[in-house]
């Protein structure tokens, strides 16, 4: 059940990682909430499955660190790819 913590240490991150970026109105709502949370949870996944039990600093560490470094690297890369493509949209359209 500690999991949750993960998963909710991996929302807060993507809600902080969503607002603390530029370009909200060019990304979905969601996207900075849903992938913290699944990033931190996968991460803890990932440390108890490699044995490292809840009691060690590990499972913990990686559901916050991983959130916290994925998260705004995919909101930047999301945010760019996303103006790129309006862009060569709208030239092709010529507006």
């Amino acid at each position: 059940m500690l999991i949750v913590l993960a998963f909710v240490f991996g929302a807060i991150l993507g809600t902080g990682a969503h607002f603390a970026i530029g370009g909200r109105g060019l990304r979905g709502r969601a996207v900075g909430p849903v992938l913290g949370t699944f990033l931190g949870g996968l991460a803890w996944m990932i440390a108890t499955w490699a044995g490292q039990g809840p009691d060690t600093a590990w499972p913990w560490l990686a559901s916050v660190l991983v959130p916290a470094v994925a998260v705004p690297l995919a909101l930047l890369a999301l945010t760019r790819v996303r103006t790129r493509t309006d862009a060569q949209t709208r030239a092709r359209l010529g507006i």
